[in-house]
């Protein structure tokens, strides 16, 4: 009779080397955290509920130590980016300076990219389409403010490219229609 192997998490073993701790247990306590928005005290409390003794300050070192290796872990299950993208800037203070923050959704819901800059100007713009674009399939649709900035860098990255008289094929890219 065959046996079965018990699951295995989605983050490599090496990962919880040398903790004190099995990895399920840092798992969820990560998931607690992360999931359902808890504070490092009421996942301590949690898990003391269940037998297990924990510090605060060790779930805070476990979240700070795992939350990438999930974010990776988790990264391939994301739905693949929608083709309608809704675009913005706020003007937020960083480290004492104010900057501007692109931010780009899916109609998912689904952050597509994020930029932060000293400018709000057409450069920026471009940088923040450019690195938007290249995260998957350009955009059907891209609902914005209608600034200035964006319409002039979206005509421009969406233009049909020019062919000399001598080319006879031609790839027209999807259109953005602003709205």
């Amino acid at each position: 009779m065959r046996q079965l192997e018990p699951a295995r998490s989605h983050v490599g073993g090496s990962a919880f080397a040398g903790f004190r701790f099995p990895p399920e247990v840092i798992t969820v306590a990560v998931r607690w955290y992360l999931r359902y928005g808890l504070s490092y005290r009421d996942v301590e409390e949690l898990l003391a509920e269940r037998g297990i003794d924990v510090d605060h300050v060790t779930v805070y070192r476990w979240v700070q130590r795992f939350t990438p290796l999930f974010a990776d872990a988790a990264r391939p299950a994301r739905h693949a980016t929608g083709d309608r993208w809704f675009v913005d800037e706020t003007y937020v203070k960083v480290a004492g300076r104010w900057r501007y923050l692109y931010r780009a959704v899916d109609q998912y819901g689904q952050v597509i990219d994020v930029l932060l800059s000293e400018q709000r100007d057409t450069a920026a713009a471009r940088r923040f389409f450019i690195r938007a674009l290249a995260h998957g399939p350009a955009a059907v649709e891209v609902t914005t403010d209608e600034a200035g900035p964006y319409l002039r860098v979206l005509d421009e990255l969406t233009r049909p490219p020019r062919t000399s008289p001598s080319s006879t094929a031609t790839t027209a890219p999807k259109p953005i229609m602003l709205g």
